[in-house]
């Protein structure tokens, strides 16, 4: 047998698996298998020799198939949605897996709420709290910092179990804090935005905003400090996803988003979010300063 011929079997081994990765992604049985396919069509053409863990890493493949799929749809499902039967799920028998299609977290009522969150909360929610992906390895697949990919899954358990978001109280609070650093960081009081700063704070920039020059990675307060020092001159006080944050516009449309993670009263985590697909799924309000 060769290398082709293993790796073959081996992803058959793993089918039922992936497909009910995919279904709970996409929540249609037709978009699950073609996410599959597609998933085998990379897989094959991929070099596998030095993948130790090749469950997770199968996962993770169709986990980034299945997100583009979720970011191309254009309009709302118009399919009817359709609970899986318990001898369509893979080739019968009961596994994990199969224990998972035909839960209660593949049903109708959550299948219609998962079509309502955001493709990369629906991911990070559906690999972490369904098959108990490590935030560690959502997190490249949403291009986000663990502490941000574990906030999108956090928002989505929200929504999904129906809990309220933040009170008044802490959300004013948050927004005196995200108010401060910005004002602090325009008069370039280096003093003033240590103070509001963790002193382990990390800020995490993608991609996209690290080609408009921002550092894509910093930890610590005096490093953080340093570089918002003068800056944020055009950013403005905003809700991110309902939560203080901030974001610079330009042309009329957003171009980056700040969102930060407040911890007893000071910033433990900044990211910087400028990526097109990532700003059209977060919900931007600017409020304010």
């Amino acid at each position: 047998m060769d290398d082709h011929e293993f790796l073959a079997d081996r992803f058959e081994e793993h089918r039922r698996h992936l497909r009910a990765v995919a279904y709970q992604l996409l929540g249609s049985q037709s978009e699950a298998d073609d996410a599959v396919q597609e998933a085998w069509l990379r897989v094959g053409r991929s070099d596998t020799s030095e993948v130790e863990n090749l469950t997770g890493w199968l996962t993770t493949v169709v986990a980034r198939v299945s997100l583009n799929m979720l970011r191309s749809r254009t309009t709302l499902r118009e399919d009817p949605l359709e609970a899986v039967a318990p001898d369509s799920a893979g080739d019968g028998g009961s596994d994990p897996e199969q224990a998972a299609l035909v839960s209660d977290s593949v049903g109708l009522a959550m299948l219609v709420v998962l079509d309502k969150l955001a493709p990369t909360e629906r991911l990070a929610f559906v690999l972490h709290d369904v098959f108990a992906v490590p935030f560690e390895e959502i997190a490249p697949i949403v291009h986000r910092s663990p502490a941000a990919a574990r906030k999108l899954a956090s928002r989505a358990r929200r929504r999904v179990q129906g809990v309220d978001p933040p009170s008044g109280a802490d959300l004013l609070r948050q927004r005196e804090i995200v108010s401060a650093f910005l004002a602090a960081s325009r008069r370039g009081d280096f003093g003033a935005l240590l103070a509001l700063l963790d002193p382990d704070v990390v800020l995490h920039a993608d991609s996209a905003a690290v080609l408009t020059g921002a550092s894509g990675r910093l930890r610590g307060a005096s490093a953080v400090a340093e570089t918002f020092r003068g800056r944020a001159q055009g950013a403005r006080l905003a809700l991110v996803d309902g939560a203080a944050g901030a974001v610079w516009s330009g042309g009329g449309q957003p171009r980056m988003a700040f969102d930060f993670t407040i911890g007893a009263g000071r910033i433990t985590e900044i990211n910087l979010i400028a990526d097109l697909d990532h700003l059209r799924e977060l919900h931007l309000e600017v409020i304010e300063d």
